[in-house]
């Protein structure tokens, strides 16, 4: 790892010593159905949804037990519910035909799961089973290139380069550091440069500041 890159997350790991996955959950079955309904969603508010969802349904069986309409019923307040909620449902019985309803801890596996791409499986695979990953969700896409840790026109290519300029140890951590700084910090629209703790290491910083 270059000597840029350290200090970034250095800066990164004092300004942010609390940073984890803000998604509530307690098994990786919970992490999973919140990570899907996550997508173009607030933590806030999945967090909100899944309050009582999995306290009432904290399993694959027992969601196995709710219709469609009865789930639409209880995640309506999120965006995409409908789709989310044909893909959750689709998925727990894929869990259950395919993998004796356990949550799989592979890649491939993941990714086979109805609703599951590849950033939801990374921070499956990261958070619930503890595998070095780099999930490239909107927040970490954009503060990565920005900063020039990344120069990728896509999240693929973004999360490949990622790879090579962090230490595979970090890679899990530095997700987390990246999504705090792009919610509190590094925002799509008028970020706050002046406050940034890495502004002085930032290229889109330099070239604002030119």
């Amino acid at each position: 790892m270059n000597t840029k890159n350290k200090k970034v997350l250095e800066l990164l790991m004092k300004e942010y010593p609390d940073a984890e996955c803000e998604l509530n959950h307690k098994t990786p079955f919970q992490l999973l159905v919140a990570t899907i309904l996550s997508a173009q969603t607030t933590d806030k508010k999945v967090n909100e949804v899944t309050k009582d969802l999995f306290k009432k349904y904290p399993t694959v069986d027992e969601f196995l037990l709710l219709t469609k309409e009865e789930l639409e019923q209880r995640i309506k307040q999120i965006g995409l519910y409908r789709n989310k909620t044909k893909n959750i449902l689709l998925m727990c019985r894929q869990l259950k035909e395919k993998f004796n309803g356990e949550v799989p801890n592979t890649m491939e596996e993941l990714m086979s799961l109805a609703g599951v791409g590849r950033k939801t499986a990374n921070v499956v695979l990261s958070n619930a089973f503890g595998v070095p990953s780099i999930a490239v969700d909107t927040h970490v896409f954009r503060v990565s290139n920005r900063i020039g840790l990344a120069n990728a026109k896509n999240v693929l290519d973004t999360e490949k380069q990622l790879q090579k300029a962090i230490d595979k140890e970090l890679w899990s951590l530095a997700h987390h550091l990246l999504i705090f700084h792009g919610r509190r910090c590094c925002y799509a629209r008028n970020p706050n440069c002046s406050e940034c703790i890495i502004k002085e290491h930032c290229n889109y910083y330099k070239q604002i500041t030119k």
